[in-house]
């Protein structure tokens, strides 16, 4: 099965277009084209996403991506087609809410023959509305063009699946899962775990009362005056102080909370966290270059100890087989070091999944795993509806 994927649930404009090949046990997913623009540098200026600007580059976005990943994918053959008029016009009134998108659709599609794939996905949610109903609508459209069935995909879901494949040359694979699986879903917008006992059915196991931890990463960043995004600059200095020896001296006496570290749940909680910083900062209103480093580094302890111990209460309760770690926190270099060696230390005998660097950032890969396996039971749609807040579990 050919699936084509659609991802612009935030930042990242993605398309990518994944053979797939297997059921449920076991599945090989061989990448055909993969195409992705990040925002960034145009959002840098606003210290984070800025949701209108971010639908707007979508839209200027997808046709080109589209192009290229076909391309890649070899599937890309040029031929004029006419467009009958209902349909020219049914695909008019979706792409109504995207300003120029629909002309150089037009232009596009109207010059290159359907291709051969077998279904469409596309992220539902969550993320910015605005931006989700960009890839919803250009999605809706092909779909009806190209007469392909579509399919909605949890953004989370692709994050979840994703860690558990496994690469083997020019190919991912997904096999041999051992269930239950406990994900640790850590990202700007997220953190929260969930256990899957049955396969594609999940069940929140905790999940963060405020902040999410990359959210905490960004806000702590700009105290520090550090550049957006602010998670991989606060990892940044925080190595250096780890690769440096410098572990003492008056610039470490930085203590941090570790909220929620010691109560009965598996919940988590990054405001106090964030609020102490703040406290520690109206102390010290002018930090060194080196206080910073040493300041980086005790924030990304108190939340990697956080987050281990966190997991590590879910892995007692859920009885979890598998653990996998998922979202654009999880290529924090510490976070992965940390969770790497006390897994090996207090549970060898659960397998522990964390992609690749590749996969830990938005991207349509993973929309197209996880839409090859709604696909394969057939929940296919005719209509979708963004929702910024769409559950994993409840």
């Amino acid at each position: 099965m050919k699936i084509l994927a659609i991802e612009t649930s935030c930042d990242e404009t993605a398309i990518a277009v994944l053979d797939c090949v297997g059921d449920e046990r076991s599945t090989t997913f061989t990448i055909l084209g993969n195409t992705l623009l990040s925002q960034i540098e145009i959002h840098k200026e606003y210290g984070g996403v800025f949701p209108a600007l971010a639908k707007r580059e979508h839209a200027k976005n997808l046709v080109p991506i589209l192009e290229a990943a076909l391309e890649e994918a070899e599937l890309l053959h040029e031929d004029v087609q006419v467009i009958p008029a209902e349909t020219r016009a049914k695909i008019s009134e979706i792409l109504a809410r995207e300003p120029g998108l629909t002309k150089i659709f037009f232009e596009f599609v109207s010059e290159c023959e359907p291709p051969a794939i077998d279904a469409i996905a596309v992220t539902a949610g969550p993320g910015l509305e605005p931006a989700l109903w960009v890839g919803i609508n250009f999605a809706k459209a092909l779909a009806l063009l190209w007469q392909k069935p579509l399919v909605a995909v949890n953004h989370m879901e692709g994050h979840s699946l994703s860690a558990l494949a496994q690469s083997e040359g020019e190919t991912l694979t997904i096999k041999d899962v051992r269930l239950p699986v406990l994900a640790l879903l850590i990202s700007g917008g997220h953190t929260e775990l969930v256990s899957m006992e049955r396969w594609l059915e999940y069940k929140l196991v905790g999940q963060t009362r405020d902040d999410a931890v990359g959210e905490a990463f960004d806000k702590v960043a700009r105290m520090l005056g550090l550049p957006y995004p602010g998670g991989p600059e606060i990892s940044r200095l925080a190595e250096t102080v780890r690769t440096s020896g410098k572990l003492g001296g008056p610039a470490s006496k930085f203590t941090l909370p570790r909220p929620m570290l010691h109560d009965n749940t598996c919940d988590f909680s990054f405001a106090g966290l964030k609020t102490a910083v703040l406290y520690l900062l109206k102390n010290r209103p002018e930090l060194t270059d080196e206080e910073k480093k040493h300041m980086a580094h005790e924030f990304e302890n108190a939340v990697a100890d956080v987050l281990w111990k966190k997991t590590a209460r879910a892995l007692e309760e859920t009885g979890a087989e598998t653990l996998v770690i998922g979202g654009g926190v999880s290529a924090n270099t510490h976070i992965r070091r940390v969770f790497t060696e006390n897994m090996q230390r207090e549970y060898s005998n659960v397998k522990l999944c964390i992609p690749s660097s590749a996969l830990t950032t938005d991207n349509a890969v993973m929309i197209a795993i996880a839409g090859f396996y709604r696909a394969l039971r057939k929940e296919f749609v005719t209509d979708i509806i963004a929702n910024g807040n769409l559950p994993l579990a409840r």
